[in-house]
This record gives structure tokens, C-alpha cells and sequence, in this order.
């Protein structure tokens, strides 16, 4: 009996191809974002050949946007955005309403309408999740202040993007029109629709706060209690997805915010880390359908038929929002480090910016060539973005080549750069320099404080500083790789340089400096990675910890000793 094939083929031939262009991708050492983008143009109604379902194919990306959205969720952590709040907040809306204004601006131009410009602008003024954890990750940087601080910034932006899309679809009919003032009646027909909207997401963040955030873990723990996998994975697909869907159905709520929100009361239960790692796999699959679809839609010949227009949205992607990006970050007088290191990282734009262009697009405010543009310079950007990456440190070192202009951008006259005039010389005598307060400085601070050894703790993080010196404890706010912070930590009078940080070269860095100022001063650094600590290793520059393997040395000599006590009871 004959039946139709159009799923198995959509579904198919995208991944058969994702799959292939991917690993090209890989291979010429480019994101395999664009590998996945690559594929969708080739099987797009734009490119003779392949003749593939576009409206079964936008369904299947609709399930992406969804598991994406579920993913963004799942992984918001507002005590992460709270530790980097004074610069995060504030820098990315700030950062984010100048990218929008430059893209409004240059639509403007264009002749497009006001709507059309307020959605290429968002568009362009927020970076891809997937991209900039994959080189942060890539990097080492995760973990670092520098990569909290990118990571802090793209929670706010995630916040804004999912209150586009809430407002979107109530603004669209006054932003579909041209630039002329709306009546009064629009205005009163505009405030019931914003009223309406808000209303209706009141209710339903109201009910997922109340009801759902003590529903669904409790759900996701009782499907655990079966031991049954299969289960457990279904539960977590199931949440996601049916919450979605009825947040459509019953209060008009977006799929991706509907989403967002079952992600972020999923959060909630202590099974939330064992959901995101099992969902993982089914994610990233529905994931690149969906980047796949966004390549469908792109039209290959904008690049022929506007290249200025391509450059000036490349040029607001790469220059205008990164440049703002390195700007705030120095006017909040953090290191030049964080500054470049965040900056980089925002300068390309993915996922998120696919999704407002869909909304836009399919809400006839955005145009065909819009869109187009979108796809063009998300395809440039993420292609360059590993290349960018790369500039920071040859930037960095230039930058501090001149120190005339390393005084100019680097924390002019801030207090927090340098410890307080009243601190005794004696507390600074043969005191231990602790670089970096995380989790192991954290712990290893609060061991010798029980012990009143003296000592002076280096931190990127600005607020960190702020805290411990709240506290009476001696900081200094800075990067450590730079010579004049660890000048301002005594350490010409040191006894011992506690390295935490992740970064092999800025640890180099950090121990010459040490040893030029120091020769005498023991070096001891801790790492989490077992390449960088062979790396570290094979270099005379102090002694190193893995911690995994001290982990582990601890745990045998604890085992060791209760077996001594039993072989010799008293």
C-alpha cells in the first residue's frame, strides 16, 4: 500500500546532510553552526536540486526552537547573573540599545518600516549561546571571571529576547505601519493589545511560578524513582513540549517562551543537571533541523546583489556592539583582559537572533531581504568568530607594549586596583598571594584565615574585591598577569604566589612577573584540567595540583589511615 515519505525524506536528507557539511566544517577548523547552515542553503528553494517540505520542515524547527528555548531555561542561573550583576546588567542592555539603534538607523535608511527596524536591530545586537559557550569552553574560559562575566551578559540578553517575544506579536500591527504618527484610536487599540498580551503572560508565568515550580520537579523526581531511563528522558521531552504547546493554546504565549519557562522551573529540581545532560542528545538533534531550516530560507544571491549592505550589517555585528562591549567594560574599570575577552566573544550573532528573525518574519515585519541579511551576517560572523577570538591576545599585548596607553584604558585612579594606604607594612611582609577567587581560592583563603596567615587575594571580578574587603580581608581588583596588579599585592615581599587560575599562558605570565620581582617567593598552582597540568609540568615554574588527582590522594590517605587503625587497634 503506497504512503507518503515526506517526514522520513525532510528528516533524513537534513541530518544525512547537516551531518556531511558539519564535519567539513569541522575540518577546516569552522563551527559546525555553519556547516548546518551551509546544508539548509543546499536543500533550500533558493539552490536547484534538492526539493525538500519547507512547511513540514518549519514544524520540525519549531520543535528545535522549542528544545533550544527549553536548554536557554534549564541553564539560566540567576546566581550566576547576580555574581556578575554591576557589569553584566547594565552592559548588555546598554550594549544591546546601541546595536538596535544602529540596525533601526541603517533601516531607516533603507526605507523599511519602524517595526522592520526594531527587529533587525534586536536581531543583530544579540549573540549566539551555542557559539560563545563552545569558545569559552574551548578556551579553558568557562570558569574564569571573564567567562561568567560573557556568560552573565547573555542571560540578559536571553531576558530581552524572550520579552520580544512576548511584546512582538501584541506591537505588530502598529509597527507594520509606515513612519507616520498613529491616531489615538491606534494608540487605545494598541494599549488594550499590550494589556491583553501582558495580562495573559502574567497569568501564565504566575501559574509556572506557583503551580509548576513545585509540579514539575516533583514530577521529574517521582518518573527518577522508577529507575527507568526511557522514562526519564520522556518526563523531560514531554514537560518541555507540552508546556510549550499549551502555553500557545490557552494563553497565547510564544512556543519559545512556553519553553523557557519549563526550562526554568525544571531548574528547580535537584534531577535538573541529569535532564539537561540525558535531553542533550535529542536537542542537539532537533537543534540542527532547526539551523538547517534557518538555511533554507537564506538567499545566497544577497551576497551578490547588496554586498555594502552585507559589510554595514557585518561591520555592527564585528565592530559596532563588540566596540560598545569593550568600552563599557573599561568605563566599569575592569582589566583590558575581560573587556577584549567578552567583546570577542559577542561579536557574531546565532540562534536567538534566527528566532526574533522568524517571529519578525512570519508577523510580516521583517522583508524577505531582512531576513536574508540576518542569515548573512550570522554566517560571516560565526565563521569568523574563532578568528576573532584570536586577536584579544596579540590586541592585549600590544596594548600593554605602550604603557602610556595601558594607564589610559586600563582602570584609571580606581581604588579597588591597589590596597588601601593604612594597611600596615607587617601584613604585607611574608604573606601569601592568593590569585583568583573561586571555589579552590575560596576554600584555601578560608583555611589559612582560620590559621591567621596573612594574605592578599587578586580577583578579575570588581564585586568579589568589593565583598572581601567588606569583610576586612586585604584585595586587589585586577588580572594578575598584568605586572603593576601584582606590584599592588606586595609580592617583591611575599612569601608564596597561590596560582587558581585556569589559563596556561596568563599562569606563565603571572610566575615570571613573580620571579622577577620575587626570586625567592614558592609558586604553588592549582588546575582542574590534566593538560593544562602536564603542560604546566613540564616547565620549572612551581608546583602543581591537579584536583581531581589531590581529590583522589585524599581520599586513599583517609582510606589508608582507617585501615592502619584497624590493623593496630589500641
Amino acid at each position: 500500500m503506497p504512503h507518503s515519505t515526506t517526514l522520513i525524506t525532510t528528516i533524513a536528507v537534513s541530518l544525512g546532510l547537516a551531518l556531511i557539511m558539519g564535519m567539513i566544517a569541522h575540518r577546516l577548523k569552522l563551527p559546525v553552526l555553519v556547516g548546518y547552515l551551509a546544508a539548509g542553503m543546499i536543500i533550500g528553494p533558493a539552490t536547484p536540486g534538492f526539493d525538500i517540505d519547507m512547511a513540514l520542515s518549519n514544524q520540525l524547527a519549531e520543535i528545535g526552537v522549542i528544545l533550544l528555548m527549553f536548554g536557554v531555561g534549564l541553564h539560566f542561573s540567576l546566581n550566576d547573573l547576580l555574581a556578575v550583576r554591576k557589569i553584566a546588567i547594565p552592559g548588555a542592555i546598554a550594549q544591546i540599545v546601541v546595536a538596535t539603534t544602529l540596525g533601526a538607523s541603517v533601516a531607516y535608511a533603507w526605507d523599511w518600516s519602524i517595526g522592520a527596524g526594531i527587529v533587525f536591530g534586536l536581531a543583530l545586537s544579540v549573540a549566539s549561546t551555542v557559539v560563545l559557550l563552545r569558545a569559552l569552553e574551548h578556551r579553558g574560559l568557562l570558569t574564569s571571571i571573564n567567562g561568567k562575566i560573557a556568560i552573565g551578559w547573555l542571560i540578559v540578553e536571553d531576558m530581552v529576547v524572550v520579552l520580544a517575544l512576548v511584546l512582538l506579536p501584541a506591537l505588530s500591527g502598529w509597527l507594520a505601519t509606515d513612519t507616520q504618527t498613529p491616531s489615538p484610536h491606534t494608540h487605545l487599540d494598541l494599549l488594550f493589545a499590550l494589556g491583553a498580551i501582558l495580562g495573559k503572560v502574567s497569568v501564565f508565568i504566575g501559574f509556572m511560578l506557583v503551580i509548576g515550580k513545585r509540579m514539575f520537579p516533583w514530577l521529574l523526581w517521582y518518573v527518577a524513582s522508577t529507575k527507568s531511563h526511557e522514562l526519564f528522558i520522556l518526563c523531560v521531552v514531554a514537560v518541555a513540549v507540552g508546556i510549550a504547546y499549551s502555553a500557545a493554546l490557552l494563553f497565547d504565549v510564544s512556543l519559545a517562551l512556553g519553553a523557557f519557562f519549563s526550562g526554568m522551573v525544571m531548574r528547580e529540581s535537584h534531577l535538573s543537571h541529569r535532564a539537561a545532560q540525558e535531553s542533550l542528545p535529542l536537542r542537539d538533534a532537533f537543534s540542527v533541523l532547526f539551523f538547517v531550516s534557518v538555511g533554507m530560507l537564506f538567499e545566497p544571491s544577497i551576497l551578490l546583489e547588496a554586498p555594502l549592505q552585507v559589510l554595514i550589517v557585518v561591520i555592527i555585528i564585528m565592530f559596532g556592539k563588540s566596540l560598545t562591549a569593550l568600552i563599557l567594560i573599561l568605563a566599569f574599570r575592569y582589566p583590558l583582559t575581560t573587556a577584549l575577552t567578552v567583546s570577542v566573544s559577542l561579536a557574531q550573532i546565532g540562534e536567538l537572533s534566527f528566532i526574533l528573525a522568524s517571529l519578525g518574519y512570519s508577523l510580516g515585519l521583517l522583508p524577505d531581504k531582512g531576513y536574508s541579511l540576518i542569515m548573512a551576517g550570522a554566517f560571516i560572523t560565526i565563521t569568523l568568530n574563532p578568528l576573532v577570538f584570536q586577536t584579544a591576545e596579540p590586541i592585549r599585548n600590544w596594548i600593554h607594549s605602550r604603557s602610556r596607553l595601558a594607564r589610559m584604558v586600563e582602570r584609571p585612579n580606581d581604588p579597588l586596583a591597589e590596597l588601601p594606604p593604612a594597611i600596615s607594612s607587617e601584613a604585607v611582609t611574608d604573606h601569601i598571594v592568593i590569585v583568583g577567587y573561586g571555589a579552590v581560592g575560596k576554600r584555601v583563603s578560608s583555611m589559612l584565615a582560620q590559621r591567621g596567615a596573612p594574605m592578599v587575594i587578586v580577583d578579575q571580578n570588581r564585586e568579589t574585591v568589593e565583598q572581601l574587603r567588606r569583610q576586612g580581608m586585604h584585595a586587589v581588583a585586577g588580572d594578575a598577569a598584568s605586572p603593576a596588579v601584582l606590584i599592588q599585592a606586595h609580592i617583591a615581599r611575599a612569601s608564596v604566589l597561590v596560582i587558581t587560575a585556569s589559563d596556561p599562558i596568563r599562569v606563565r605570565q603571572m610566575v615570571e612577573t613573580s620571579r622577577i620581582l620575587n626570586p625567592r617567593n614558592e609558586v604553588l598552582i592549582s588546575t582542574y584540567s590534566e593538560e593544562e597540568a602536564l603542560l604546566l609540568q613540564k616547565e620549572p615554574i612551581g608546583t602543581v595540583f591537579l584536583e581531581e588527582q589531590e581529590l583522589a590522594r585524599n581520599i586513599v590517605n583517609q582510606a589508608l589511615k582507617k585501615l592502619h587503625a584497624e590493623d593496630n587497634p589500641s
